[in-house]
């Protein structure tokens, strides 16, 4: 077993928990989505990113690229989080929350994509 490769996956497939976390619930209700776990999803997202600029294939650009918009979603999120909350200081009304839960799912939606191409890069490897 390569240890490079188990902590690719795991990075890859926290990327993806951590984002569906915060994901889950109702999208318009601040009480179901931590900035903390926005956060994490964040930090993680950025480490798996960095992993994956020493892939040299095809699949291994499309798994960058995948991680990129992740990561440009993710930030766009807390960015919108954090004027909502401290430069227009309106709070988290729904409609704001709802965009910023939004942009978490289109990065989840992304995320999901690494994971799958991961999971097909894996089987199809020949022993």
């Amino acid at each position: 077993m390569h240890l490079e490769k188990v902590i690719f996956g795991f990075f890859i497939l926290l990327a993806v928990t951590l984002n569906f976390g915060f994901v889950l619930g109702e999208f318009d209700n601040p009480a179901h989505h931590n900035v903390y776990e926005l956060f994490a999803a964040i930090v993680v997202s950025l480490i798996a990113t960095v992993l994956k600029f020493g892939e040299r294939t095809q699949i291994g650009a499309v798994l960058l690229a995948a991680s990129l918009v992740a990561d440009l979603q993710l930030i766009a999120a807390a960015i919108v989080w954090a004027v909502a909350v401290h430069v227009v200081e309106v709070g988290l009304p729904p409609a704001v929350m709802a965009g910023i839960v939004s942009l978490a799912g289109g990065a989840l939606l992304a995320n999901m994509v690494s994971a799958t191409l991961l999971v097909i890069e894996t089987s199809s490897l020949q022993r």
